[in-house]
C-alpha cells in the first residue's frame, strides 16, 4: 500500500468511524434522558466528544497526505502528535469529571433507573463497538495510523464502559423486588466510578507518547536503527566516524547522518555520494514519504556536531 493508498484508506475508516460514533452518541443522549442514567449520559457524551475529535483528526490526516504549503514548508507532521494529545487529555478530564459525577451521586444516595430502557441501549452499544472494534483494528494492521490506534482504543474503551454497564444493569434489575432492591439506586454510579477509574491511563498514555513526539525526544529504536545503518557505512566506506540524531514526530520520523571523511578521502563524484544516499535510505528503511533523511560528508569534526 503506497502513502496515497493508505491516506485514502485511513480517511476511510475516520469517516465511517465518525458516522458510528455520532450514532452511539444520539443513542446515549436520547437513553440517558429516558433512563435516568448517569453512566449512560456519559456514555453518550464521550462519543459525541470522540466523533468531534475523529473528525479533527480526519482534518489533520488530509492535510499530511496533502503537498507542504509556502507556510508550513517541512509539511504537517508536527500536528499529528498536537491533536493526538488534546485528544487524549479531553477524553482523561472528561473521565475524570465522570468519576467525581459518580461520586456525588454514590454520597446522595444513588439514582433510580428504568432499567428496561437502560438494558435496550447497552444491548445495542456493545454490538456497535464491537464492531467498529474488530473493523479499525484489522484495518489498521495494513494502514498503521496513529490516528487511527487511538480510535480503536476509543470503541474498546466505549464498549468495555457498555459492556459492564450492560452487566450492572442486568444483575441490579434481578435484585428487584428481593431483599437487595434498596441498593439498586447506587449500582448506575458505582460502575461508573469504577469503570472511568480503570479507563483514565488509557488516554494518559495516548497523552504521554504525543508529549514525547512533541518534544521531538528520540525514540530508543529508531536511534539505535540509525547508529547500526551509520556504522555498518563507515566500516563499508572507509569513513573515519558518523554521527546520528533522530526524532519522531506523529508518523514522520527526522534522520540526520553526518558523515566523518579522513582529510585525505579519495574525492568521489556527487553521483557516488548519492548512490550512498540510496544504499543508507534502503538500510534505514522505513516509509519514505514518511521520512525525513538528511545525509552529510564532511572532513571537518564540526560540522558533525
Amino acid at each position: 500500500m503506497n502513502t496515497d493508498e493508505r491516506s485514502a484508506a485511513e480517511q476511510r475508516v475516520l469517516r465511517r468511524s465518525i458516522a458510528a460514533t455520532i450514532l452511539v452518541g444520539a443513542f446515549g443522549v436520547v437513553f440517558g434522558i429516558l433512563s435516568g442514567s448517569l453512566s449512560i449520559a456519559f456514555d453518550g457524551m464521550f462519543s459525541m466528544v470522540d466523533a468531534s475529535m475523529t473528525a479533527l483528526a480526519l482534518l489533520v490526516a488530509r492535510l499530511i497526505a496533502g503537498r507542504p504549503s509556502r507556510r508550513f514548508q517541512m509539511g504537517f507532521w508536527h500536528i499529528e502528535p498536537m491533536v493526538l494529545a488534546f485528544n487524549g487529555g479531553l477524553l482523561a478530564l472528561l473521565s475524570v469529571y465522570a468519576f467525581v459525577n459518580a461520586v456525588e451521586a454514590l454520597l446522595s444516595g444513588g439514582r433510580e433507573l428504568v432499567f428496561d430502557w437502560a438494558i435496550g441501549y447497552a444491548s445495542i452499544v456493545v454490538a456497535i463497538c464491537a464492531a467498529m472494534f474488530l473493523y479499525g483494528r484489522r484495518r489498521n494492521r495494513e494502514i498503521n495510523s496513529d490516528f487511527l490506534a487511538l480510535d480503536v482504543k476509543g470503541w474498546a474503551m466505549s464498549g468495555l464502559i457498555t459492556a459492564a454497564l450492560l452487566a450492572a444493569f442486568a444483575i441490579a434489575a434481578l435484585l428487584q423486588g428481593g431483599p437487595l432492591e434498596p441498593w439498586t439506586p447506587y449500582v448506575d454510579p458505582a460502575v461508573l466510578a469504577v469503570l472511568t477509574l480503570v479507563l483514565i491511563p488509557v488516554p494518559l498514555r495516548t497523552v504521554v507518547s504525543a508529549l514525547k513526539d512533541i518534544a521531538l525526544v528520540a525514540p530508543p529504536e529508531l536511534d539505535r536503527r540509525a547508529a547500526e545503518v551509520a556504522r555498518e557505512i563507515v566500516a563499508r566506506h572507509g569513513f573515519l566516524d558518523a554521527r546520528t540524531y533522530v526524532a519522531k514526530s506523529g508518523r514522520s520520523e527526522m534522520i540526520e547522518m553526518h558523515f566523518i571523511l579522513p582529510p585525505d578521502h579519495a574525492a568521489r563524484s556527487i553521483r557516488d555520494y548519492d548512490a550512498i544516499r540510496t544504499e543508507i535510505g534502503a538500510a534505514v528503511g522505513g516509509r519514505p514519504d514518511d521520512r525525513w533523511l538528511t545525509i552529510a560528508f564532511t572532513a571537518d569534526p564540526r560540522w558533525a556536531d
